[in-house]
């Protein structure tokens, strides 16, 4: 996608009134407006990670997970590299057992490797998370087991509670320490059924993300004992994380805390309705069904180009966003978007959504 091609589509999204997936786009101008407006910023700022807004906010996080500490990092990547070096180093393995599909192993360039030396034990080739049978089975020891949830690129799928219990027994038996990749697990509380601190409690580590789920600029904490805490930060200032302010992303992250968190879960049941509502387009396939977390899959008999097409040209006629970024999939003529259901969805019943839907299908292909 070109430069003009990003600007038209953000151009679009932006003037639509009716948003079926995603949140409402904001400019950097309301951004600016709404942290002017916020108690947040009356105080002095951070100073290389230190004060202000940003040990509120690891102070907020570790509250939430129920941690002895949390410390803040720019981006996710940065918290799971020193997460799993951690572990590495306090078990004296560096190999980590890494789904085939997690977020170190598809979007971070192999940074696992690259800059600790660790190396990677596949858990397990299906599209989940995997077994306690299947870590029990393991023919080689690790030193931590990286837990995705969701798993996003699987789906954005989650294990039941006992299904997770069980894993993070299993690697606790084979002399593993548990690392949970959460940058979506505010709003895998509902599925598990148990609150953030239950979850977290299961793990050595875990580390959150404050633009997914929360709207937040950017940013991410890693949660954890006291000794993670000291430990991630001198590693954080190695690997450049230490910036000399990040109060405007830490206040965005706590704005997301106190409006998002709250109504995550109520995301998350209207997922299902738009899921039902959307499984009923012809040749429409979800997964998983029903959702898991405010966001699933959403696969139609259409080349990717031309649902990209379609929604692009709903939305600069008729002001309503659908969904986009297809992407086609492994089967041919298949394509595949992930629809997150936020702020803008609640206001769509399932019949407004299947209205919705048809609208887009006129503009494909017949």
């Amino acid at each position: 996608m070109t430069g003009t091609d990003r600007e038209r589509l953000a151009a679009a999204r932006r003037d639509c009134t009716v948003i079926l997936s995603g949140p409402r786009p904001r400019s950097m101008a309301e951004v600016l407006a709404g942290m002017a407006g916020s108690r947040y910023v009356d105080g002095p700022p951070d100073t290389y990670g230190d004060g202000g807004p940003v040990t509120e906010l690891e102070e907020r996080v570790a509250g939430l997970l129920g941690t002895e500490a949390a410390v803040y990092f720019p981006t996710g990547t940065m918290a799971q590299q020193v997460a799993l070096r951690f572990g590495a180093e306090r078990t004296g393995t560096p190999a980590v057992g890494l789904h085939p599909l997690s977020h170190p192993m598809v979007h971070e360039r192999d940074a696992y490797a690259a800059l600790s030396g660790l190396r990677a034990v596949r858990t397990t080739t299906a599209p989940r998370n995997p077994t306690a049978e299947e870590i029990a089975g393991l023919d080689e020891p690790i030193g931590t087991l990286m837990l995705e949830l969701p798993l996003r690129d699987a789906g954005l799928v989650l294990p039941s509670w006992d299904e997770l219990v069980a894993v993070v027994a299993a690697a606790r038996a084979a002399g593993a320490r548990v690392h949970l990749d959460g940058a979506r697990l505010w709003e895998s509380t509902p599925h598990l059924g148990r609150s953030l601190a239950e979850v977290a409690a299961l793990a050595d580590s875990t580390y959150v993300s404050f633009y997914k789920s929360l709207g937040g600029m950017s940013g991410a904490a890693l949660a954890g004992p006291a000794e993670l805490a000291r430990y991630a930060r001198a590693w954080r200032h190695r690997h450049g994380g230490n910036l000399y302010q990040q109060w405007p992303a830490a206040v965005t992250a706590l704005q997301g805390l106190d409006a998002e968190l709250p109504r995550l879960a109520a995301y998350v049941r209207h997922a299902r309705t738009v899921a039902a509502a959307l499984a009923a387009v012809p040749g429409a396939r979800i997964h998983p069904e029903p959702p898991h977390t405010q966001a699933f899959q959403l696969w139609l008999p259409h080349p990717a180009d031309e649902l990209n097409r379609a929604n692009l040209e709903l939305a600069e006629r008729d002001r309503v966003w659908f969904a986009g970024g297809w992407r086609d999939g492994a089967v041919p003529g298949m394509a595949m978007t992930e629809v997150t259901v936020a702020g803008p969805a609640l206001d769509l019943d399932a019949a407004a959504v299947a209205d919705l839907a048809g609208r887009f299908r006129t503009h494909l292909p017949s």
